[in-house]
Order: structure tokens, then sequence, then C-alpha cells
């Protein structure tokens, strides 16, 4: 487990220390190449992960070069490819290793990992449950899709509030927050 450590760390600062658009493609290349199988299903699950944060930060940037006259289409294409890069990366290395063993050098990571991980499947087996019935019981999905939408959003944030609010309690009593 030391050596994927190893092997994890040095080939994301490599990436993150790389400067050319060149050599990002070509290191993205490799990496469909390593998994070609898997490529464009986890390339649509990363653009979907870095989507919003890309899109603010082109944004933005477009904004400032537009102010400093400058071009701004090169650094774009180098941060959006950067960012897919490493993102791939880490989605790649983590469907070859396990997570949880990855981090069990630490005991507090561990268990916050664990807590983490048992959130993310409790929500997403509510959420599969939640369309199951929507789909099940609605006869015009179309008309109530935004209603349905609405009520699933204000029911996850209620239920993250209440949740985070109990972890926190949680971890407080096994001595996480002491100073």
């Amino acid at each position: 487990m030391i050596l994927q450590r190893i092997f994890f760390v040095v080939f994301f600062f490599f990436f993150l220390y790389l400067k050319k658009i060149e050599l990002i493609a070509i290191f993205i290349g490799f990496l469909f190449l390593i998994d070609f199988k898997n490529f464009l299903k986890r390339s649509k699950k990363v653009i979907l992960s870095i989507f919003f944060f890309n899109l603010g930060v082109s944004i933005g940037y477009i904004i400032f070069s537009y102010f400093k006259q400058i071009n701004p289409w090169y650094y774009i294409i180098y941060i959006n490819l950067k960012v897919f890069l490493m993102t791939y990366f880490v989605f790649w290395f983590f469907s070859k290793v396990n997570v949880v063993l990855f981090f069990s050098f630490s005991k507090d990571l561990s268990y916050l990992f664990t807590m983490t991980l048992s959130q993310i499947y409790s929500y997403k087996k509510t959420l599969q449950d939640f369309q199951m019935a929507f789909k099940s019981r609605v006869v015009n999905l179309k008309d109530k899709e935004y209603v349905f939408l609405k009520n699933t959003l204000k029911f996850f944030f209620k239920k993250a509030m209440h949740d985070s609010k109990e972890k926190s309690l949680a971890m407080k009593s096994r001595g996480f927050f002491e100073n």
C-alpha cells in the first residue's frame, strides 16, 4: 500500500507541475490508452464533477482578460485540460485501489472516510428510492418533474443539515475538535 500512496502522490504532483498543453494532452492520451474500455464513461463522470468549477474559472478569467486586454484562450484550454487530467487520474486511480485501505495509515482519516462513505451510500440509496417512487406513482412525468426535483433538493438539504449536526456531535464526543 505504501507504493500505491507514493505512486499517487508523485503522479498527482507531477501533473500539477505540468505547464504545457501538449504534455497535458499526451498524458490524457496515455490515460486513454491505459483505461480505453472505461475512458468515455469515466470522462463523462469527470466532466460532470468539474463542470461548474471549470465554468466559473473560465468565465472569471475571460472577464479578467477582457479588462486586461489579453488573449484568454491558451490559459482557458490549459486550466481546463489540467483539471480534467488530474480529476481523471484521481477517478482512475481510486477505481483500481481500495480507497478505505489507501487512507488506513491514519485512524482519524479512516474514521472520517468511513463516515463520509456511509453518508454517500445512504444518500444515493434514498435518491434511488425517491426516483423509483416518483416513476411508479406519477403518470405524466414531465409536468411533475420540477416539483419532484424541488422537493427532493429540499429534503436532502434538510437531511444534510440534520446529519451534519449529528455527525459533528459524534465526532466531538470522540475528541475530533480538541485543540
